[in-house]
């Protein structure tokens, strides 16, 4: 028997039988991880938008999507749309702040670089705007958004990337 002081976790694609697991973590995310920043009835207007898996799934085919596992099972995931924008990024809240949404990160703003874009940005929930900081991240501007019918306030956050050939 061996014990591990950190979690290791890994990197893999999305897989469309991968979506009531990543649907559930999206869930489980936002009901036990925003309550500080969000009323339950956003919470629930927020969850609701997985609440038809085949257009959840639809969305994660339609981006990149990537899957942080530990011990090969999914406890986070990633999508980055048009190169630049990270759309979703969830992480269950019993693998959270154990480095998983930062493999994530890191690994789309690799991947947006070499596409070839200049910036990454992000809409972020309150909740999740220290994380963003952390990263290098910078608010430009404020947002409220309509969902099933509540307010949701987030903030636009972007991080320039440096341009194929500066030194890192």
């Amino acid at each position: 028997m061996s014990a591990t002081a950190h979690p290791q976790f890994a990197l893999r694609p999305f897989l469309l039988e991968d979506t009531p697991l990543l649907a559930e973590i999206f869930r489980a995310s936002v009901e036990e991880l925003t309550a500080d920043d969000y009323n339950e009835s956003q919470q629930k207007a927020w969850v609701s938008s997985a609440d038809d898996e085949e257009v959840f799934a639809r969305r994660l085919e339609g981006q990149l999507t990537l899957i942080a596992t530990m011990n090969g099972s999914p406890v986070g995931f990633a999508s980055l749309a048009n190169n630049e924008a990270i759309d979703l990024l969830y992480v269950h809240p019993a693998a959270a702040g154990h480095g998983a949404g930062a493999m994530l990160v890191d690994a789309l703003e690799k991947l947006a670089g070499a596409r070839g874009a200049k910036r990454l940005i992000a809409d972020v929930s309150d909740t999740a705007q220290d994380f963003f900081k952390k990263r290098g991240f910078a608010a430009t501007q404020r947002n409220t958004v309509q969902l099933g019918g509540e307010w949701l306030a987030n903030t636009t956050m972007e991080k320039k990337l440096p341009t194929k050939g500066a030194a890192a």
